[in-house]
């Protein structure tokens, strides 16, 4: 998935006080207090053995794994014409792992192209949690191309594998200062949320949008990038750093 601005091989580019706590007794995403006291810890652990179960179809009010859907974000950066398709597709994988057993996800297709000429293509694995709407990532496989070439695969991972396990995309209940991770793939991928808003109004190609979430991304793989995403309810993704939200499609 386009973590952080795809950090995976190249780098795109108030503070509230509250402990979030998700309605799923034993799930709890840290908060913080003030940005001088930015210590507590991002959530690695959901107590997964507690959704009784989970969906490899539905929504999450700023997630959507309906097959068919489809958004296009598009964004000019040092003079390079970018383009992210990212398509549910109808298709899912089974994925096992000692927290969850068995579980069928989603495939969630990113295409990027940088100038017209493919980038990256990666097949993302995503189930939303039975008991409290929360979408689970559960691991990604990644295919970077050069001149239509497939040239690396950076930044794939699978739930259950080399001691990976599942991460949060997008929790079922939104908190103020939510802090955790998305990814947690040691060494290879941990990308890491925080909620730094609930209300924002957003204004892209494809439309104003409004009660908007910012999150701000980081990774301890590379400290010193960073990245924030913008998600319109009943929509998702709608602003990834200089990409915009231009096409909403369901096929």
């Amino acid at each position: 998935m386009r973590m952080i601005g795809n950090m995976k091989m190249r780098t795109l580019m108030g503070i509230v006080v509250l402990t979030a706590i998700l309605a799923m007794p034993g799930i709890v995403l840290s908060g913080y207090k003030h940005k001088k006291c930015f210590t507590d810890p991002f959530t690695d652990s959901f107590v997964l053995d507690k959704c009784n179960g989970f969906s490899s179809t539905g929504s999450n009010p700023f997630f959507i794994l309906e097959p068919g859907y489809q958004l296009v974000l598009e964004g000019t950066e040092d003079d390079e014409e970018i383009k992210l398709t990212i398509t549910v597709l109808d298709e899912t994988m089974d994925i096992t792992t000692d927290e969850t057993g068995a579980v069928t996800t989603r495939i969630v297709e990113e295409r990027e192209t940088i100038n017209g000429e493919l980038y990256e293509v990666s097949r993302n694995f995503f189930a939303i949690c039975n008991r409290d709407n929360s979408v689970f990532y559960f691991g990604e496989d990644v295919d970077f191309y050069e001149n239509g070439v497939i040239v690396g695969h950076d930044g794939a991972w699978r739930a259950g594998v080399n001691g990976a396990r599942a991460g949060i995309m997008m929790p079922g209940t939104i908190l103020l200062g939510s802090r955790y991770y998305q990814e947690t793939a040691p060494g290879v991928a941990m990308d890491r949320a925080e909620i730094l808003s609930m209300k924002k109004c957003v204004e892209t190609p494809a439309g104003e949008f409004e009660n908007c979430l910012k999150i701000k991304e980081t990774t301890p793989l590379e400290p010193k990038a960073k990245g924030f995403k913008f998600h319109a309810p009943g929509v998702g993704l709608i602003k990834d750093g200089v990409l915009e939200l231009t096409e909403i499609n369901n096929l």
